[in-house]
């Protein structure tokens, strides 16, 4: 996924949502219920939420800023480059760049001056996307590719990486994937989910391929790109797969698989879409346990939606990039 910038003035038009008002877009199943948790943001990519209980969240322009219900959202940071993701540990803020992994600390109120402890990560048509605390206390972060399809000369390009938090040990964890976007660590396990987006020329308008996937990152596996794909028609893997681990769900092609949250028992992935259609994703899909795992769509009428989190009541929070809204899902009796 590439994000633009310019569509921010378009997107402002589109919609404007304000705290607690009902949605008038977003079509969740029966049973559910979505609301406006906080509005005003530009281009939101990740949220965590923090040690002070307060909804932490980057912008592509650069900021970090607090997301507030019914007041305009806090900036904290600035002059980050595009950055894709965030994550708490204790005291201590992760936030993914372009080309580098950043660091603040919570001190009272505020947060401190940024280090850089990781720097110069391959970037081009893609860079560095959301980060993630282990259950083995080690951080792990999506590295994009720097092209579409090519044979990469950086060997930390198109993979899952891994480091202790104060940015040593710097590991490739797992290979092949064009653009692992999203990550998310299923609860009470260290089993890590991963949604990767495919390639862009393959396949026709008829017949879109490949598709974009989740996967389940292994220590040493190798996932495909740019020789192998998952195809979405035939439901496995084509091109030249020896070697090759499989995804655990095939999504739809061109629909930018990109936040994940594990919710309710089922993995949600967030479908960003594509710039200047709608055929493809803006919607959030359900990845529901298998075997075989079922793949269903959940919610729909979003713009771009890209960030997920599950707040303290168990609600879902899904936060738009289109529109810089929050929206809050929940069961229609809670």
């Amino acid at each position: 996924m590439r994000i633009s910038i310019s569509l921010a003035a378009l997107a402002a038009l589109v919609f404007a949502g304000s705290a607690g008002a009902p949605p008038a877009k977003i079509v969740v199943p029966a049973g559910f219920k979505a609301s406006t948790y906080a509005s005003g943001l530009e281009h939101p990519t990740a949220m965590a939420w923090g040690p002070d209980g307060r909804l932490y969240v980057t912008e592509d322009t650069g900021l970090v800023v607090i997301a507030r219900p019914g007041r305009k959202p806090l900036v904290v940071a600035r002059g980050l480059r595009t950055p894709l993701g965030l994550a708490w540990r204790g005291q201590e803020l992760y936030v993914s760049e372009q080309g580098r992994l950043a660091r603040y600390t919570l001190a009272g109120s505020k947060l401190t001056a940024r280090r850089i402890l990781v720097r110069g990560l391959p970037f081009g048509l893609h860079q560095q996307d959301n980060v993630v605390v282990g259950p083995d206390d080690r951080l792990y972060l999506g590295s994009g590719s720097t092209c579409d399809a090519c044979r990469e000369k950086n060997p930390r390009s198109a993979t899952v990486l891994s480091l202790k938090p104060d940015g040593s040990d710097l590991r490739v964890v797992a290979r092949g994937l064009r653009n692992p976007f999203g990550l998310a660590f299923k609860p009470g396990t260290d089993q890590l989910y991963a949604s990767v987006n495919g390639q862009d020329k393959l396949g026709t308008k008829k017949r879109p391929e490949p598709a974009e996937s989740v996967v389940l990152v292994k220590q040493g596996a190798f996932y495909g790109w740019p020789r192998c794909w998952p195809s979405y028609a035939r439901k496995t893997l084509a091109g030249r797969c020896r070697a090759v681990t499989p995804p655990l769900a095939y999504l739809e092609p061109h629909s930018s698989a990109d936040g994940l949250a594990f919710w309710r028992g089922s993995l949600f992935v967030a479908l960003w879409g594509q710039y200047l259609s709608d055929r493809h994703g803006r919607k959030l899909v359900r990845i529901q346990p298998g075997p075989p795992k079922r793949v269903t769509t959940f919610a729909r009428g979003f713009d771009h939606p890209l960030a997920l989190v599950v707040d303290k009541s168990g609600a879902l929070l899904v936060a738009d990039w289109g529109t810089g809204v929050i929206y809050r899902i929940q069961s229609a009796g809670g």
